[in-house]
């Protein structure tokens, strides 16, 4: 599929990079448990999220005894890279091999460094999962379609952030998911939500009333990367609003509305077709749920445009 280095909206057909993706997203699960050890329980999981950066995707500064450090996915280079507070760096290769063998060798390189950690090496939030020291499964490693999703990414979460900005409530950072791999940025009424069933920190995720906006690649029933919205609870009447753009859908089995990514990707302005998507679900989902709107958001000047 043609495309050049500095596209910015590139292609990421599933079928073609599944394979990819489903390892790569164990090997960020394995990191991301890293993250998951040495992190405070901040509220929401905020504390493992990942981050994005000019060169990949990467973990927040980790306390290890009296230094720190990160682990970040490089996507040019294509590599892992550790780097620590008294200036050691090292690196784990990015490329065709099993789940197992990328696993035992961050957990050594981590040993080596005086990083030592112990993690549950069970992957989360997937069906069917196998222990990271079992998994010869997943094994694949395309570089290009690594890269091509970062980008976008990257492209994503500048978007979102702006999206942000006349949200004056609490609202998250847009950051990296490693147990669903989704991009997510949530806004929160400030009321407390219906107790939720599920995992504890899912129970903890949804403790408050939220509106979340996020790209995914796809999985499960969606077999193409999304833009998602959706309310926790959701209020009576949302799945039935009407929202922008005109390639938005409501996904019954998901409880979402669902913006494909290549109807983005073509659009004249992909940036306005998110923006568009942000405010329509966020609006709509606000005001069926009666949100307090003018205390959660910065209102215009005189004569500014919003």
């Amino acid at each position: 599929m043609p495309q050049t280095r500095d596209e910015p909206w590139p292609a990421l057909p599933y079928l073609e990079w599944q394979d990819t993706y489903a390892t790569l997203h164990m090997w960020m699960q394995v990191v991301g448990k890293v993250a998951l050890a040495l992190s405070p329980p901040l509220n929401h999981s905020w504390a493992i999220a990942l981050h994005l950066t000019p060169r990949g995707i990467t973990t927040r500064r980790l306390s290890h005894g009296d230094r720190s450090f990160t682990m970040e996915f490089d996507f040019i280079d294509h590599q892992l890279v550790i780097r620590t507070s008294d200036g050691t760096e090292r690196t784990v290769r990015l490329a065709p091999r099993t789940v197992a063998d990328f696993y035992r060798e961050v957990m050594s390189v981590l040993d080596e460094m005086g990083l030592g950690v112990v993690i549950w090496p069970v992957p989360v939030e997937i069906p069917s999962p196998i222990r990271f020291d079992r998994d010869t499964v997943h094994r694949s490693y395309n570089p290009m379609f690594a890269n091509r999703c970062w980008r976008i990414l990257a492209q994503v979460e500048a978007v979102l952030t702006r999206s942000r900005c006349e949200f004056v409530g609490k609202a998250s950072p847009a950051h990296f998911f490693w147990g669903s791999f989704d991009l997510a940025l949530t806004r929160f009424s400030g009321r407390p939500a219906p107790p939720r069933e599920g995992p504890a920190f899912m129970r903890e995720a949804y403790s408050h009333e939220v509106i979340s906006h996020g790209f995914w690649p796809g999985g499960g029933p969606v077999l193409e990367p999304v833009f998602y919205a959706y309310a926790a609870p959701e209020p009576p009447g949302l799945k039935d609003a009407t929202v922008r753009p005109d390639a938005t859908y409501y996904h019954p089995e998901l409880n979402e509305f669902i913006l494909p990514y290549e109807s983005v990707r073509t659009a004249e302005s992909p940036e306005a077709a998110i923006l568009a998507f942000v405010e329509t679900t966020y609006e709509q989902a606000a005001d069926l749920a009666k949100w307090d709107r003018q205390a959660l958001e910065r209102l215009p000047v005189s004569g500014e445009r919003r």
